[in-house]
């Protein structure tokens, strides 16, 4: 174990303490330190997010969030979502694989056990979820609640973040910037209250197979879309997948991302952005970043931030989709 020095927003030093994990909970991978007159003391807030949030590993520990694994079952092999299986391994077993793989929620349990660990030294508990209109994860954190000692789960809250993937992870990346200025779970539930109907989502589908597999369209429509190279453009919206548009071919499809951004009057630069892309490969994802990234953003960037789609989405949108998360203006 050891600490190491930083710098947080506010400029008030702080650490961070690596600490050993026990076995059931081998997602916890960091607690954040606070540090005051009267020396360093726990924070004051513990953030648990499902990984729908498309974090990786590293990127939970860097923020000091505790991820919560949906699972994902290939024929009779199940796998926690990140924990087991990672993104490059889902999507090669996805492309191979006749089997088409389902997924399930965080189960209450799951999430009673995450949250106990977490609200044992007195701290509030804020937990972010997937959409409650595309899961029963958030439906099953609340039921979790009823699990748990009275005293432990009122420091509890539970924020339905009614977004998935990379918008998800926005809210999540915004709620930890909060907890590191000090403010307490309803402060910052409040906030993310007010920016939730800012985030926009936007992604382009290589293919509408997946969807076809998962019961969404028929193969006939499946089947005229693969002979016209139709690309199915969707957004996250009320919480909800919606279809903004179809494009004949990739370049159009790209076109018709940038269009719905412009159209919400251009990205919000001072809050979290994020691109994404599922599958083996960001070369697409590259390509159309450096076609329009002076049209998202007034300063040029030349590594912007990107993630990939992990299994539990992955599953549902297939290879070779690319997209974008943002805060609206």
């Amino acid at each position: 174990n050891h600490f190491e020095l930083l710098q947080e927003p506010l400029g008030l030093p702080c650490a961070k303490l690596r600490v050993r994990k026990p076995k059931y909970l081998e997602n916890l991978t960091v607690q954040r330190l606070m540090f005051s007159e009267k020396g360093f003391h726990t924070m004051a807030v513990h953030i648990i997010t499902d990984s729908a949030s498309d974090l990786t590993l590293a990127q939970a520990q860097e923020l000091g969030v505790t991820l919560a694994p949906l699972k994902v079952v290939f024929s009779t092999e199940e796998y926690r979502d990140v924990f087991d299986l990672e993104s490059e391994e889902f999507f090669e077993k996805l492309i191979e694989s006749d089997d088409v793989p389902s997924t399930s929620a965080v189960a209450p349990g799951e999430w009673a056990e995450l949250i106990a660990h977490a609200a044992q030294d007195g701290s509030e508990v804020l937990v972010l979820t997937l959409s409650s209109k595309l899961s029963a994860t958030y439906q099953s954190a609340l039921t979790a609640l009823e699990l748990l000692p009275a005293e432990q789960a009122a420091r509890v809250s539970v924020f339905d973040t009614l977004s998935a993937t990379v918008g998800q992870q926005l809210l999540v990346r915004v709620a930890c910037q909060l907890r590191d200025e000090g403010l307490g779970a309803a402060q910052i539930v409040e906030r993310l209250a007010e920016l939730r109907g800012r985030v926009r989502v936007l992604a382009l589908l290589d293919t509408l197979e997946y969807l076809k597999k998962g019961g969404r369209i028929s193969s006939t429509v499946a089947l005229a879309g693969k002979l016209l190279s139709i690309k199915p453009v969707i957004t996250v919206e009320d919480g909800e997948v919606r279809l903004v548009g179809q494009a004949r071919g990739s370049k159009n499809g790209r076109n018709l991302l940038v269009e719905p951004v412009e159209a919400a009057g251009g990205v919000d630069e001072a809050l979290p952005f994020r691109l994404v892309y599922s599958g083996l490969s960001s070369k697409t994802l590259m390509k159309y970043w450096q076609d329009n990234a002076q049209r998202f953003l007034s300063c040029w960037q030349d590594e912007p931030p990107i993630s990939c789609i992990g299994p539990v989405i992955g599953t549902h949108i297939g290879p070779d989709a690319l997209g974008v998360a943002f805060f609206t203006k």
